[in-house]
């Protein structure tokens, strides 16, 4: 008997891959919210009280909204298109600009507001509202840049579309949660290895127990256990965990108070928001290279309605589209797995056992499952694009590393302010400092990494002129900082408002791609190749 198509017949809400889903995601979004918590309250001594108790439910409620629109996605694009093998969008907190605003906004507010005698209370207060309007600022951006995502997808090649989030997947989802995994070894590549056997060599493991769950089971008892032996690293200690408290988050003008705080921080707000358009375009992409043709605006609204309800609710971290849809397709995922994150991490937000879990699941045990994600999407992003378009793929990689540099040497506890700034400033007689350099080439990476495979890719193609055009509008864009910014925090300007090396590095990058754009010009104008094999005598 013939088998129905998917939309004349019941769609199953839930299926075993979305177990695995669910684990990955959830890790994902507990990760983030760790890494909030522990630069708030382990680097800037941030009271942990408001951390858990007025940050996170809010932030959380922004993860249950996004998925619930995401999962209603791929529900009716399944029933449109008769296929039951959709995987909805994977929404969560964004690692890059969640970990910017901990360290570059949040956690010096509250240091400056404290410096200036405020009491601790109310300096939390008053940083807690300055994170909630600048999640306000970053989602109403994002909701009017939302409309132009269908353009951009017709004008950039898959090659810089791809190859700008495979950068990011392979530096920031990589490398930097390889070094929490390795922090503590044996836990470590014990989750690692085991997440790699299952989700990668395709292995069984008895009963069907879920790979991603067994993993963390696993790495959570080998933490603990060698810890209690005192068999662990030294300092092992049981966590001091936060009473369990039932908050629902309503909206309230908090962010209101909050948003003449932002003024200072909106050369740092707006390229955060814009990047994060930019990458909903890219993983919108990257789900319709797996198959599943979701529409790009589409993808920005959500994002942008999940930030704003988070802003509007007491979140200081901004929600957006994982690069990682094809890996959770890959787990065998559909739309049951964001259904039950978003259930999970929302309500998880309002009881308070979220941030029982921040507090109790280790590092090392959450950081493995984003570096297999970030395997995946690097892997894609070469799979996924025209076999002649692979150098353009590589070459967007590279600003992500130098990106990946910035968030480590920008942390106050490795480099202070003021020594971070002489270095900047410090040449050798031979060109920018190393530390001017990377600071420059990572502000603006993922738009950096676009422009360069768009740039490559038409030249891979034969169209000088068109790569000649790209450049000259990187060097508008280098002169007003929102690729290239010369202020170490990535923040935006005019270029007559530069002074010293900060406008010499700014005029130079900018120079350098107009020289290159000029030289590309001309070589346009030689005759093609078959016109002169035609003309030769």
């Amino acid at each position: 008997m013939p088998t129905a198509p998917a939309n004349q017949r019941r769609l199953p809400w839930i299926v075993a891959g979305d177990l695995n889903g669910f684990f990955g995601l959830v890790v994902d979004n507990l990760s983030i919210l760790g890494f909030i918590a522990a630069a708030l309250v382990g680097i800037f001594g941030f009271p942990a009280e408001v951390v858990f108790g007025r940050m996170f439910p809010g932030t959380a409620l922004g993860v249950l909204v996004g998925n619930l629109v995401y999962t209603a996605m791929a529900r009716r694009l399944a029933l449109r298109s008769g296929r039951d093998d959709v995987t909805a969008m994977p929404l969560g907190l964004d690692a890059p600009t969640s970990i910017g605003m901990a360290l570059l906004v949040l956690g010096p507010a509250y240091a400056g507001f404290t410096g200036q005698g405020m009491a601790t209370d109310a300096a939390a207060m008053a940083t807690w509202q300055l994170g909630m309007a600048s999640l306000v600022v970053m989602g109403l951006l994002k909701l009017v840049l939302s409309f132009a995502g269908d353009w951009v997808t017709r004008v950039l090649p898959r090659a810089a579309l791809l190859g700008s989030i495979g950068g990011a997947a392979l530096a920031l989802l990589g490398f930097l949660p390889l070094i929490e995994t390795l922090r503590n070894p044996v836990v470590g590549i014990a989750t690692l290895g085991l997440l790699l056997y299952v989700l990668v060599g395709k292995g069984r493991l008895p009963w069907r127990v879920p790979g991603v769950f067994a993993a963390f089971v696993v790495g959570a008892a080998l933490y603990y256990g060698l810890g209690l032996a005192g068999l662990g690293l030294p300092g092992f200690q049981l966590p001091q965990l936060q009473p369990l408290a039932f908050v629902l988050p309503l909206p309230n003008t908090g962010f209101i108070a909050g948003l003449p705080y932002t003024v200072p921080y909106l050369p740092l707000l707006l390229p955060f928001g814009l990047l994060m358009v930019v990458g909903g375009i890219n993983v919108a992409e990257s789900a319709r290279a797996a198959g599943d043709d979701y529409r790009t605006r589409d993808v920005l609204l959500a994002e942008a309605v999940s930030t704003l309800v988070a802003g509007f609710c007491g979140g200081v971290a901004q929600t957006t589209p994982y690069i990682g849809q094809p890996a959770y397709k890959h787990m065998g995922a559909r739309h049951g797995y964001t259904l039950l994150a978003g259930l999970f991490i929302g309500l998880g937000g309002f009881l308070g056992y979220v941030s029982m879990l921040v507090q109790w699941l280790p590092v090392a045990v959450l950081a493995p499952i984003i570096v297999y994600v970030g395997l995946d999407i690097t892997l894609q992003a070469f799979h996924e694009s025209p076999r002649r378009h692979a150098p353009a793929v590589a070459l967007a990689f590279l600003p992500a590393i130098a990106y990946l540099l910035v968030i480590k040497l920008g942390n106050p506890a490795w480099i202070p302010a003021d020594t971070f700034a002489a270095l900047y400033e410090a040449g050798d007689g031979h060109g920018l400092a190393d530390l001017a350099t990377i600071v420059t080439l990572g502000n603006g990476f993922i738009i950096t990494a676009m422009l360069w495979g768009t740039a490559l890719v038409a030249l891979v193609d034969q169209r000088p002129l068109r790569a000649a055009a790209v450049l000259l509008l990187a060097a508008l864009l280098t002169l007003v900082g929102v690729i290239h910014s010369v202020d170490p925090r990535g923040g935006i300007y005019l270029p007559w408002a530069l002074e010293g090396v900060r406008a010499t590095i700014a005029w130079q990058f900018a120079a350098a791609y107009v020289v290159l754009a000029l030289l590309l010009g001309l070589l346009s104008l030689q005759r093609p190749p078959a016109q002169e094999a035609r003309d030769a005598p």
